[in-house]
């Protein structure tokens, strides 16, 4: 099988995961070490799911992993009871291992989907499980408290390894030390930050803190690291899609924040980076997310919100043909509750458009945020511009 022909890292989490993924790998390289990561979902192209030492991978690469996938999947299928079928992500999934397993990686970084005792990845006989952070988020499938959504993806160490942890509550620590006492794994606490001669790349505070998680990961899989090859990673690693800054202007960031905690930090970073300039945040959220909950947390650092919707094209496109956006009059009657300034935009080339006009009218930066499926259109009408 594909996923033991390398050494694995597992990423868990609320938030920060492809980050942290990304991240993990980059520094492995750093240390010699041949690295791959599977981190989802992508923003423009299905070949971003892959990274082989620090690239994306092409597209005859990912074509010929998903032809092998494709062929055995069949067989599988077969076998399923009910007419049941794998799942898209299964399928992607599989792809990703067939790909790094090609490319020769000695280990991947492998970021969950969903959850993790139940999630695809959790097929991978990882040297080191990677627990993010842990906030309320999936509970149709996870749970609807931290402790029922913490379980989920703890299930996923593995006898004599090793469990990094995250900035988590004392209730999540608890569990966490548990886990690692169960399976007799050596337990580690990320830093909260990475160190003051780190200067990152990515921005963002959330991202020193995703950083620190990176670091304590690699040294659990490596040993001690080489203090000028972090600050060198540090200084060149990118994550598209994570406070992410557009060329042009006015100024305009795009991130992926989808839930009350990652909104959180958004509003952080953001306000940060406006630096006192107001933000007109471009939002759009899936049906199934906390809306009331992302706005109250983002409605603190923006000034207006253009609410829109992504649109199904870019939901089919990006793996989720079946998902559905809160309406934009319904996000635009959230802000309103919330005391935000809001109007009703559900084109979302239109959205974006008035969004940046407002702010360049007010001297301000633009931001897209609420889902991973508004980056690429986001990115697409400024490119075109």
């Amino acid at each position: 099988m594909p996923q033991h022909r390398f050494a694995s890292i597992h990423v868990v989490g609320t938030n920060g995961k492809s980050s942290v993924a990304v991240m993990t790998a980059a520094l492995l390289e750093a240390h010699g070490v041949a690295a791959g990561a599977s981190i989802s979902p992508h923003l423009r192209r299905w070949t971003e799911r892959v990274r082989v030492r620090g690239e994306e991978i092409g597209d005859d690469e990912l074509g010929a992993a998903v032809e092998r996938v494709a062929a055995a999947a069949t067989a599988v299928e077969r076998g399923l009871e009910g007419g049941e079928r794998l799942t898209q992500f299964e399928v992607a999934t599989a792809a990703s291992f067939v790909a790094l397993a090609g490319a020769g990686v000695g280990a991947g970084v492998i970021e969950a989907g969903l959850g993790g005792r139940l999630d695809a990845t959790n097929v991978i006989p990882s040297r080191v499980t990677v627990l993010t952070s842990v906030g309320i988020d999936h509970t149709r499938w996870l749970g609807d408290t931290e402790a029922e959504i913490a379980a989920e993806k703890l299930a996923v160490l593995r006898d004599q390894s090793c469990l990094v942890i995250g900035s988590v509550s004392p209730a999540v620590e608890a569990l966490a030390e548990q886990a690692a006492g169960e399976r007799g794994a050596r337990l580690t606490r990320a830093g909260e930050d990475p160190g003051p001669d780190v200067e990152l790349r990515a921005l963002g505070g959330f991202q020193r803190r995703n950083f620190a998680v990176a670091m304590a990961a690699a040294e659990a899989f490596l040993g001690e690291l080489d203090r000028s090859l972090v600050r060198r990673v540090a200084a060149e690693v990118e994550v598209p899609g994570r406070l992410e800054l557009l060329p042009g202007e006015p100024p305009t960031a795009i991130d992926a924040a989808h839930n009350p905690d990652g909104a959180a930090a958004l509003a952080a970073a953001i306000s940060a980076l406006a630096g006192g300039r107001p933000v007109v945040a471009c939002l759009g959220i899936l049906a199934d997310k906390d809306a009331a909950g992302m706005i109250a947390a983002l409605a603190p650092a923006v000034a207006e919100f253009i609410c829109t919707e992504p649109p199904p094209a870019a939901l089919a496109a990006s793996g989720r043909p079946d998902a559905r956006p809160w309406p934009a009059g319904e996000l635009a009657e959230l802000c309103a509750a919330a005391g935000a300034p809001a109007v009703a935009v559900s084109d979302l080339p239109e959205a974006l458009a008035r969004s940046r006009s407002r702010a360049a009218t007010l001297g301000g930066i633009a931001l897209v945020a609420g889902s991973h499926y508004l980056l690429a259109v986001a990115r697409a009408s400024l490119e075109a511009e």
